[in-house]
């Protein structure tokens, strides 16, 4: 079975023709990062992706992960490969090189990060929260907790977790029970449990570094007396060297769905009264500083739920074309014909089409958000961008994951009964695909997010900075008019969405919040299908600008970004404006109704 993860040619058309990444070599930042080098990198990141990461990835699902004698065994070629992945200096590809990084724009690293986490997301859980754990070390540690852990977690000697969620406080973080009692000479014993540890013990590494939420004895309750700490597996001596174990102790690990080669740990720290962490910012601040992380790791999920959803979009189409079943309806006597003529299927590969390449222009361009604020010396173009990720976050997380899995879902189907079949990739990328819709916040939190905090922040002044993006996109897209009943229907759908958006956010204002948060699901969706309405507008701008020039052989690649557009604009935007009708609604029966009715 051919090995498929993304499309190189749309990867490319992302970076180059939309984005203009090389753009950013201009500065000195990423001056080393000019069109050549670029592409080395993707290329690279494809190699490797598809001769070292597909290989384990069906093995990782096969063998899982096992709890034997208080030790996690985790798949055995993951051992050689996450060596493999380190001596690549991939896991700091955006960090600084004083600390084993390569400063790569993050628009780059976005599309090997594509290829890495398509090959087998469960592995690059290891090394991605391990980059999650020292950028916490970067932004809050002391000089000395830099020195000690910084490097080692970006190089990977070290990784690293996030241990937040308790049996009694899921989402729910303020009501965490784990304690930390301050010692004499400035560290704290931590005593507490955590489970839904990713990562949380194994031997693949010679140490983890746990930062842990906890509250200090006799702090506020709830999440203003959470503070961080770092609580290593193993306590790490003056001078680098590893020493005692530090009562970090897995009790067991779940048996999952999917990501089966990741260890999912539940943890005991301080069972025996002997760990030992130290704070990492300040007191009571822990929240705050936590966010630091969860914001990286929600995009990453984004990014885990867009692989699984590109790759299985790669397969369906490679099986479509291949798969002989049933007659073409306008030639029914001349036999069998490749499924990809049959009308529905090439529907369901359209809607799929639609979306990964929405998906992934929408992630590669929070990537090149970032590098913005890397290259600018302008305060007020930094935080517009930085205005652009925040309110970009829970649709990257929220929206692109529900729809990563519905694409998953769509491969199934065109496989047909062998897509049922564990035999078949597609099965395992839709069970791998459907965790990241629950991790790092439900996609109902990220709904509220998007409601409760980013439509008004900065008083309103992000929402304008995104819908004044979208409106440079129109302005564009009007000289061609071959894009023009497409642009009025975008254009169309905006006008709404603001008018949905202001309603929305009077009702949570009023009496009738619960009825506002009611509906903060249903106006995550219909601000996700308006961003991805604008963003393959946008890309079909950038391609019938290309039209007249192409080369042959990228015709049809133009022609399918522009038909990708026409498919949502005519299939998917109608949906869209009802269901913003019924928003606007604000039917109270969900929040109204008793809790005795629903039977059960």
């Amino acid at each position: 079975m051919a090995q498929l993860i993304a499309d190189r040619r749309d990867i490319d058309f992302v970076l180059h023709e939309v984005l203009n990444v090389e753009e950013l070599s201009r500065h000195e930042r990423f001056s080393e990062f000019n069109r050549k080098t670029v592409d080395m990198v993707v290329s690279e990141a494809r190699n490797f992706a598809v001769k070292e990461m597909i290989p384990t990835w069906k093995e990782g699902d096969d063998q899982g992960c096992k709890f034997e004698a208080g030790k996690v065994i985790i798949p055995e070629s993951f051992h050689k490969l996450y060596q493999l992945f380190n001596d690549g200096e991939w896991l700091g590809m955006n960090e600084d090189p004083e600390w084993g990084g390569q400063g790569m724009p993050k628009s780059v690293s976005s599309a090997a990060s594509e290829y890495f986490n398509g090959a087998n997301f469960p592995f690059m859980m290891y090394p991605a929260l391990t980059h999650g754990a020292g950028k916490l070390v970067e932004e809050f540690g002391t000089p000395e907790q830099k020195n000690t852990y910084l490097k080692n977690l970006y190089t990977g000697k070290w990784t690293g977790t996030m241990l937040l969620t308790e049996a009694g406080a899921g989402s729910d973080v303020g009501a965490l029970e784990t304690t930390a009692r301050k010692n004499a000479d400035g560290t704290y014993s931590i005593t507490g449990s955590k489970i839904f540890i990713s990562g949380g013990d194994h031997e693949l590494v010679e140490n983890i570094i746990h930062p842990v939420l906890a509250r200090i004895e006799g702090a506020p309750a709830g999440t203003k007396g959470i503070s961080l700490f770092l609580v290593p597996k193993y306590r790490v001596n003056a001078d680098g060297s590893i020493g005692a174990f530090n009562d970090v102790i897995c009790t067991g690990i779940e048996h999952k769905m999917g990501i089966h080669g990741n260890a999912t740990c539940s943890l005991t720290l301080g069972g025996s009264g002997q760990c030992i962490g130290t704070l990492l910012g300040e007191e009571n601040k822990g929240m705050k500083a936590m966010f630091v992380m969860m914001n990286e790791a929600r995009l990453l999920v984004g990014m885990q739920g867009y692989a699984c959803a590109t790759t299985a979009y790669q397969y369906a189409v490679n099986y479509a074309k291949e798969r002989i079943q049933g007659a073409n309806l306008l030639k029914p006597n001349e036999g069998g014909v490749p499924i990809i003529q049959h009308p529905d299927v090439r529907r369901q590969l359209l809607t799929m089409k639609s979306y990964v390449e929405a998906m992934r222009t929408l992630l590669y361009f929070i990537g090149y958000c970032n590098d913005m604020i890397a290259t600018s010396e302008d305060q007020a173009v930094r935080d517009k961008y930085q205005g652009l990720i925040e309110i970009l976050t829970p649709v990257a997380k929220g929206y692109v994951t529900d729809k990563a899995f519905e694409v998953c879902n769509h491969a199934i189907q065109v496989y047909g009964g062998y897509g049922f079949i564990e035999e078949y990739p597609v099965a395992q990328l839709m069970r791998d695909c459907r965790i990241t819709m629950i991790y790092e916040g439900t996609n109902g939190i990220q709904a509220m997010d998007l409601l409760g905090r980013k439509l008004g922040m900065n008083k309103g002044a992000v929402v304008m900075d995104l819908m004044g993006e979208m409106k440079k996109t129109i302005r564009a897209a009007k000289e061609h008019d071959v894009l023009a009943p497409y642009t009025e229907k975008v254009g169309v759908a905006l006008e709404k969405l603001g008018e949905t958006a202001q309603h929305l956010g009077k009702t949570a204002s009023s009496d009738k919040v619960l009825t506002a948060f009611a509906h903060a699901y249903p106006f995550l969706e219909v601000t996700g299908d308006a961003i991805m309405a604008w963003l393959l507008l946008w890309r079909a701008t950038v391609a019938a600008a290309k039209q007249g020039s192409a080369k042959s052989k990228d015709i049809p690649f133009y022609d399918g970004i522009i038909k990708s557009l026409e498919f949502f604009t005519s299939s998917v935007l109608p949906v869209t404006m009802g269901k913003m009708e019924a928003i606007k609604a604000t039917n109270g029966a969900c929040v109204e109704i008793s809790e005795d009715s629903f039977n059960g």
